[in-house]
């Protein structure tokens, strides 16, 4: 019988980010890394700081042997889904209803009218002088 693939999306996977929760996605596949952390080569920062992204370039430029490549097999956990492959959590798209409240609400913000405020009181002070002076 098949082994079931479990599907992740990206969000997902970049919310494993901490050494007691570790994930890493290379080349697509999910990897939860936490237990091996202690033992990688090359420290556990490494594998941290490849979590929340796709990390396959940097595994690539690591020259990982063909036995590393075996064991990570013990670690695969899933896929990304081929929907959410390129979504990065980053460049996420507001709707309508989602939309950020400071740029709707800008206009209330004292300052946003505190310089043209200042710029008026000026001009009519200097009209005011200039009349009186006559």
């Amino acid at each position: 019988m098949p082994t079931l693939t479990r599907l992740y999306s990206m969000q997902e996977a970049a919310k494993h980010t901490t050494r007691e929760d570790c994930w890493v996605v290379i080349d697509g596949k999910v990897y939860d890394v936490t237990k091996y952390l202690d033992d990688h080569p090359g420290g556990d920062d490494v594998l941290i700081s490849a979590t929340g992204r796709d990390s396959a370039e940097d595994f690539e430029d690591a020259g990982h042997s063909k036995t590393a490549r075996e064991l990570m097999k013990d670690y695969c956990i899933g896929e990304i889904h081929e929907s959410c492959a390129n979504v990065i959590p980053e460049l996420e798209i507001f709707t309508k209803e989602e939309e950020p409240s400071n740029y709707t609400s800008m206009f209330n913000h004292p300052t946003f009218w505190a310089f043209p405020a200042a710029i008026l009181a000026l001009s009519v002070i200097a009209a005011a002088i200039r009349l009186r002076r006559g």
